[in-house]
C-alpha cells in the first residue's frame, strides 16, 4: 500500500510539473524552448538499423544518462567527483512509453549491467568491425554509439524506439543548481566514498554536486543497483517538484536558464526538435495522478556472473515479456510479479523503500 501512494504521489508531481510546461509552451515559453533547443547536438541513432520491430500503438523515447565528461573544467570534475576519465557509458538506461491516446505515459527503468546481446556493430572509435557478442547493456553506447544502444533495446523488449534523447548527469545536475538545489528524505544516513556522497538521515537540501553523487552512488545497499534506480527515479520526482513549487518553469527567464543548463550537453534524434518537445508537452497536459507511473523491468537474477563480464542483471522473461507485450498494445501494465523470500527473484524495483523517499 506504501508503494501505491509512492507512486501516485510520483505520478502528481509529473503531471503538476508537465503542465507548468504547458503553461510556458506559448509567447515567450515557445521562444525558450526554441532558443534552448538550439543548444541540442543532433544525431541519428537510427542510422544503418535494420529487421526492427515493427511500430506498436503509442510513442517509445529512449532516455539516457552518461557519464560522460565533456565540457567540466578540472575544479568541476573534483567537485563531482567524477574523475578525469569516463567510458561513455550508459549510466541509466529510461524508456518513456506515451500511449497512442496521449493520457498514460510510462517510465521504464533498464537495469544498465542488464545481460543483452549486442548485435554485430562497428566500433563507435576506430571503425572496426565487430561481431554480435554478449555483454552489459550499458556497454552498448560506448562500443557503438546510439545505433547500436537502440537496436540492442530494441532485440531486449521487443519495442520499436521513436525517439532518442541522450544527456550527462552533468549537465542535469547544473539544471539542480540553476533551480536552487533539491530537497529529499533519507531515514538514515547515506555515505559513499566513491561518488563523495555523504547525507545525514532526514531532510537534506542537495546542489548540484551533491545531487550528482546522490544519483550515482552505487556502494550502497551491498551496492544494489536496484536501489540506485529507485534514487534516480525519486530524484527525478523531486526536481520537478521543486521546478513546479519555486514557481521555476513560470518564470520564462528563469526557465530558460534551467532549460539551457539542461540541454546543453543534450543529444537527441533529428526528429525531436522544439515544436516535437512542446507538442508532446501539450498532448501531456491532461495527465491525472494515477496516469503517469514508474516502474523497472522485472528480473531473475541479481548478481549473475557470466565469465569475461562479472556480475549482470539476468530479466526474468516471461514477466518481462508481459510488460512490454502491454505497452506495445496501449493495455494496462501487468501486475508486478510478487519478491519471493530471502534470495528468491525479485520484483520491479517500483516498489517505494521505507529508507529513501522523496519528501
Amino acid at each position: 500500500m506504501h508503494a501505491r501512494r509512492d507512486g501516485r504521489r510520483w505520478g502528481l508531481r509529473i503531471a503538476t510539473a508537465l503542465a507548468a510546461l504547458v503553461l510556458t509552451a506559448s509567447g515567450a515559453g515557445h521562444a525558450m524552448v526554441t532558443s534552448a533547443e538550439n543548444g541540442v547536438h543532433r544525431v541519428d541513432p537510427f542510422r544503418g538499423l535494420r529487421e526492427r520491430p515493427d511500430a506498436g500503438a503509442g510513442l517509445n523515447i529512449l532516455l539516457i544518462g552518461t557519464d560522460s565528461r565533456e565540457g567540466l573544467s578540472a575544479e568541476e570534475r573534483d567537485r563531482y567527483h567524477v574523475g578525469d576519465a569516463s567510458c561513455r557509458c550508459a549510466d541509466a538506461v529510461l524508456l518513456l512509453h506515451v500511449s497512442e491516446a496521449r493520457d498514460r505515459a510510462t517510465v521504464v527503468s533498464l537495469p544498465r549491467d542488464s545481460y543483452a546481446k549486442l548485435p554485430a556493430h562497428d566500433f563507435a572509435d576506430s571503425g572496426e568491425r565487430h561481431p554480435a557478442h554478449a555483454d552489459k547493456l550499458n556497454a552498448a553506447l560506448s562500443h557503438g554509439g546510439p545505433p547500436l544502444m537502440v537496436s540492442t533495446v530494441e532485440g531486449l523488449t521487443g519495442l520499436r524506439v521513436d525517439h532518442y534523447v541522450e544527456v550527462s548527469f552533468v549537465s542535469f545536475m547544473r539544471a539542480v543548481d540553476e533551480v536552487g538545489g533539491v530537497r529529499v528524505c533519507s531515514a538514515r544516513p547515506l555515505k559513499d566514498s566513491y561518488s563523495g556522497l555523504d547525507l545525514p538521515a532526514g531532510t537534506s537540501r542537495l546542489d548540484g554536486a551533491e545531487a550528482l553523487a546522490y544519483v550515482r552512488a552505487r556502494h550502497l545497499d551491498g551496492g544494489s543497483d536496484f536501489a540506485r534506480m529507485e534514487r534516480q527515479q525519486r530524484f527525478l520526482a523531486a526536481f520537478l517538484d521543486e521546478a513546479v513549487s519555486s514557481g521555476v518553469l513560470l518564470n520564462p527567464a528563469k526557465a530558460g536558464a534551467t532549460a539551457r543548463a539542461l540541454l546543453g550537453s543534450v543529444r537527441a534524434d533529428p526528429g525531436f526538435g522544439a515544436e516535437e518537445m512542446l507538442a508532446l508537452a501539450g498532448l501531456l497536459r491532461h495527465f491525472e495522478t494515477s496516469q503517469a507511473r514508474f516502474t523497472s523491468v522485472p528480473v531473475a537474477d541479481t548478481a549473475r556472473h557470466v565469465p569475461g563480464l562479472g556480475s549482470t542483471v539476468v530479466w526474468d522473461r516471461e514477466a518481462a515479456g508481459r510488460l512490454f507485450a502491454a505497452l506495445r498494445v496501449d493495455g494496462p501494465l501487468p501486475e508486478p510479479p510478487r519478491p519471493e523470500g530471502a534470495g528468491g527473484a525479485p520484483g520491479p524495483a517500483a516498489t517505494a523503500r521505507a529508507d529513501e523517499i522523496t519528501c
